[in-house]
């Protein structure tokens, strides 16, 4: 049976980016479903990090750089200042995501900021990103000017914060397991395995007889 993955991310978490290697290379040869879900650390109006900030710079070096180069992962601090709302990519998401492009659009985007300093609060960066990936750039652009799927990914927020009650990201449920913070390949694993053996169950459920026989 199918195992269905939740991830919930913001696409200003570096630990996002990186929490996609061992989730790719556990979820190899095995029958899952993936669904990347909405989080926004810091919405909007919110105040965003800077990157010059020496706190910030610290964590960076202590943190992410040394868990990146671990994993053979190019990254950097963005340059970005303040670093954008995502309010705007995450609309967009919700356009790619009807369009059949959902998790390759949220792989661009944290892409696009960790490894390309762009900045992704901006309609015009956003809409050469989605083009560049095959998605209708008039359309696109459209959207999110409109705002067409603001209160869809209000929607979602509102679960993430209230109904599935993440308070940090990422956060993985995978099947009914709920879990914060990157995991090793084996850890996801484990837990993939674990939510198959849950679904098949012990006893041989409907056996029964008919008329011609058992």
């Amino acid at each position: 049976m199918t195992v269905k993955i939740k991830i919930y991310s913001d696409y200003v978490c570096p630990f996002c980016l990186l929490a996609k290697v061992p989730l790719e290379e556990a979820m190899a040869g095995k029958d899952v479903e993936v669904e990347w879900m909405p989080y926004e650390l810091r919405p909007y109006p919110n105040e965003t990090l800077k990157p010059e900030e020496h706190y910030l710079q610290s964590t960076w070096k202590q943190s992410v750089y040394p868990m990146a180069e671990k994993m053979g992962i190019h990254v950097v601090l963005p340059s970005v200042s303040p670093q954008p709302h995502t309010h705007l990519a995450f609309e967009g998401y919700q356009y790619a995501k009807e369009k059949g492009k959902g998790n390759e659009y949220n792989d661009r985007m944290l892409r696009a900021f960790f490894q390309e300093e762009q900045d992704i609060g901006d309609i015009d960066v956003l809409t050469q990103l989605a083009a560049g990936m095959g998605l209708d750039e008039k359309e696109y652009r459209e959207a999110l000017e409109t705002r067409k799927y603001k209160e869809v990914h209000q929607k979602a927020l509102q679960h993430a914060y209230r109904e599935a009650d993440i308070t940090a990201v990422p956060t993985f449920i995978i099947g009914d397991t709920k879990v914060s913070g990157i995991r090793s390949k084996e850890t996801i694993e484990q837990i993939i395995d674990d939510e198959i053996s849950r679904q098949k169950p012990d006893f041989p459920e409907g056996m029964m007889c008919g008329i011609e026989g058992c």
